[in-house]
């Protein structure tokens, strides 16, 4: 991520070259926006945030030939610092419940607007530790999830935090549960950020305490 006087590093990721252009036109207008890079597919999309290493990836996900939660993985796999926010035309809550599962740090309808984009950008860019969620309050009901970090952790999240409290390291819950060990920071930074933690076991305390998981003996 970017310390907050640095420039953020975005790799743009449209099939709809006018659109991105158009999105590249109004981030350029930010003194602390750089933009690295631009794809029209997911394949791309990956080889360019291994090469340029952006702090932000914006990404459409009704990209043709590319599958989004694929595309998420793969981007996370190859540029780990890096933070994914999606972007779409549709308040799916399944497809919004997955990709806050893969540890993204927003997901936004294409109806946002300008200003609220760029402050998005700019808090996952500098790591502020918010998870930004702008879609219909139907979608949002329906997926379980919250626009703001202080919001309940993911079905995904209790999980690699039950086995953080079995003394799992990051390679092992990895391991269990078929994701990175990249996918998996990302999940402790949103948990330590929605319990204020500041440890492991603090985490798993607080979870405990708050009834999410059970305490191991």
């Amino acid at each position: 991520m970017a310390a907050a006087t640095d420039t953020i590093r975005i790799l743009l990721v449209d099939d709809h070259t006018l659109l991105r252009e158009a999105v590249r036109d109004v981030l350029l207008t930010e003194d602390d926006f750089t933009v690295v890079g631009e794809a029209g597919d997911g394949a791309t999309a990956v080889g360019l945030a291994a090469t340029t290493k952006p702090h932000v990836v914006l990404l459409d996900v009704e990209m043709p030939r590319s599958k989004p939660l694929e595309t998420v993985e793969r981007l996370l796999q190859v540029a780990p610092k890096a933070r994914v926010i999606v972007l779409s035309m549709y308040d799916d809550p399944q497809l919004v419940r997955e990709m806050l599962g893969l540890g993204i740090a927003g997901y936004l309808h294409k109806s946002i607007g300008q200003r609220d984009l760029i402050n998005a950008i700019r808090s996952a860019g500098t790591g502020e530790g918010q998870v930004t969620v702008s879609v219909s309050r139907e979608a949002l009901a329906l997926s379980g999830a919250n626009a703001e970090v202080s919001g309940p952790l993911s079905s995904r999240e209790i999980e690699v935090l039950a086995l953080v409290s079995e003394a799992m390291s990051n390679r092992q819950i990895a391991g269990k549960l078929s994701i990175t060990e990249g996918t998996v920071k990302r999940h402790l930074r949103n948990i330590f950020a929605k319990l204020g933690a500041m440890s492991r076991i603090d985490a798993v305390n607080k979870a405990v305490d708050l009834a999410l998981i059970r305490k191991r003996y």
